[in-house]
């Protein structure tokens, strides 16, 4: 009986190692996922840092790259740990384990409150970042970041919407669609804000009344006539008439039968659809891996209470 008893502890730590093992493989490879997240979030995603008041977004970032390196070290340590059965490895494996899922959580939760708070922080904050940091000394990351946000195409706008093919050529129906929109822009509530820009007022733009940058097409001193037909006076759907046509846009569908989808304000727009989008890849890499490693510390208590005590 007793024999038998030992067989199937055995064959038990023998099982207990492969998942572990298994275990450890898969949590190496979302390390190397969750840095490559904090990487490019640092590297491709981080051009509007400078318009933003608070480093908390940075901050979800870094704490993904050091979270992901010191995923990939624990795994190869789990590995050596498992197969030599060294229960002297498991402590500090465990104890990584429980660092990196804190970690996790933390940027998760960073993300998930940064995303509740940031059109609070950007109407507080960006038409002042914009007007008064815009082309001054010293603020050449504000400039670099704000001509990008104003000339570049991005977003999606998810929900029920229209059916685009309307033998009429109108927009009607009840599809549900996602489809990419411009978000060319000018100021961050609309192209006044600029008229606030103490470049403007400085005399050193130029006799431009807003940056060119707003132009629909860019050539040196565009900015010096604001008329509808020149820059982007109104960003999406915020034209009259039952289409919607709004300078510089297109025709685009008519949003009062849908006041929730209307876009709201100008370039503000763009950017917190850009970081908000972003703040979810992020939140839902940090929970979700650190959900996945319950499981790796579950399997570590068990593998570690199945080993017999050895003499090292």
């Amino acid at each position: 009986m007793g024999e038998f008893n030992e067989k199937k502890a055995t064959c038990g730590t023998v099982c207990l190692k492969y998942l572990l093992f298994t275990f450890n493989c898969c949590f190496w490879l979302a390390g190397l996922a969750v840095m490559a997240v904090g990487i490019w979030t640092l590297a491709l995603k981080s051009d509007y840092i400078s318009l933003l008041a608070s480093n908390t977004y940075l901050a979800t970032a870094y704490i993904l790259v050091v979270a992901g390196v010191v995923v990939m070290v624990t795994g190869l340590l789990g590995c050596c740990a498992t197969f030599k059965e060294r229960r002297n490895l498991l402590r500090p494996y465990f104890i990584l384990l429980l660092i990196i899922f804190l970690l996790e959580i933390v940027a998760g939760i960073l993300a998930y409150v940064y995303y509740q708070q940031l059109n609070v922080e950007l109407k507080e904050n960006l038409k002042d970042t914009m007007t008064k940091r815009y082309h001054q000394p010293g603020h050449e990351g504000v400039t670099s970041a704000v001509d990008k946000l104003q000339q570049e195409v991005g977003g999606w706008l998810r929900g029920p919407f229209w059916d685009l093919r309307e033998p009429q050529g109108g927009w009607v129906g009840t599809q549900p669609a996602a489809f990419s929109l411009q978000f060319h822009c000018c100021g961050s509530n609309n192209s006044q804000d600029w008229r606030d820009s103490e470049w403007i007022r400085s005399g050193e733009a130029g006799g431009r009344l807003v940056p060119d940058s707003c132009c629909k097409t860019v050539v040196a001193h565009c900015g010096q006539r604001d008329h509808a037909s020149n820059i982007y006076k109104v960003e999406v759907g915020g034209g009259p008439g039952p289409r919607g046509r709004g300078a510089g846009c297109g025709d685009l569908p008519a949003f009062s039968a849908h006041p929730h989808l209307r876009p709201q304000g100008g370039c503000i727009t763009k950017l917190e659809t850009f970081i908000q989008e972003h703040l979810r890849v992020i939140g839902a890499v940090g929970i979700g891996i650190a959900c996945v490693q319950v499981f790796g510390m579950i399997f570590t208590c068990c593998l570690y209470k199945s080993l017999k005590l050895e003499h090292y």
